[in-house]
């Protein structure tokens, strides 16, 4: 599947335990070796915590260098939409490693997400060191005076006035590695077109620039917020595949809303069988 050309296979690992190493999850990742995919998620079933929240399935999320990422909105959309597929429901609570998120079906292949809270707090990001997250000092090129923020995964929001001038793939990676982010960080541009439309994108952790990326449009709605760009609480971000729908709120939460896509399914070869 894919929500913005942001592309991830699926494996159900609920009747067999599906728990793939770091060297196959990227051969399946890579395109010229496998399917191709920004991530690999595994279906699991709900943990006993999970289930009381009402979760139905558990969902993994595998990066291409093999370790497990905490949150993915296009990975969210797209899971929610097989699952709900499946049971036939309107809306489902999926649950993740931190903590359940309740999907709506809003539109024929159209999801809605509740991706939790934003914060700022800097140790809960993490940051290195304490340190001002609204006017972080973390600078490359033409991006300077950043905004640190987590929805689940660490990022960090830089605004420009001409967003198609920045070369994010020659500026991004020395941010994404700085000392200040011991887990990483996924680096985002955007430019406050209008209070109610943000352009934006984002290279990804572990360092991926992404044509889609939910999570991170949603913490460039709330650092616009934060900075006073914006005083809209809904805000449409364009992404180089598309846009999606922001709605942050009073708790400052957000809510993804975006298109889904399936592509197709198929047969992994079993660790008994050679895939030549």
């Amino acid at each position: 599947m894919h929500g913005l050309e942001n592309h991830f296979v699926f494996v159900d690992g609920r009747e067999a335990a599906y728990q793939p190493t770091p060297e196959e999850s990227a051969h399946i990742c890579n395109p010229g070796t496998g399917v191709g995919a920004d991530q690999l998620l595994v279906v699991q079933p709900p943990t006993a915590e999970g289930a009381k929240a009402g979760a139905y399935a558990f969902m993994r999320i595998i990066n291409i260098d093999g370790k497990d990422a905490e949150a993915c909105g296009n990975a969210t959309r797209c899971f929610a939409w097989l699952m709900l597929e499946e049971t036939g429901r309107n809306d489902i609570i999926v649950e993740t490693v931190v903590g359940p998120l309740r999907c709506q079906r809003v539109g024929h292949k159209r999801v809605s997400v509740e991706m939790g809270r934003i914060t700022t707090q800097w140790d809960a990001i993490p940051l290195a060191q304490a340190a001002d997250t609204l006017h972080l000092d973390v600078e490359n090129g033409p991006l300077s005076d950043g905004v640190a923020l987590n929805i689940g995964n660490p990022h960090v929001v830089y605004f420009v006035d001409d967003l198609d001038a920045v070369d994010m793939a020659s500026v991004a990676p020395k941010i994404q590695n700085d000392p200040m982010f011991p887990n990483k960080v996924s680096v985002g541009v955007a430019q406050v077109v209008r209070d109610d439309y943000i352009r934006s994108i984002v290279y990804e952790r572990p360092g991926l620039l992404t044509r889609a990326c939910g999570s991170g449009a949603c913490v460039a709605v709330r650092a616009a917020q934060l900075r006073g760009l914006t005083t809209r609480n809904q805000v449409t971000v364009a992404l180089p595949a598309g846009s999606v729908d922001i709605e942050i709120d009073m708790d400052y939460s957000a809510v993804l809303t975006g298109p889904v896509e399936f592509c197709f399914s198929g047969m992994l070869p079993g660790p008994e069988r050679d895939p030549a």
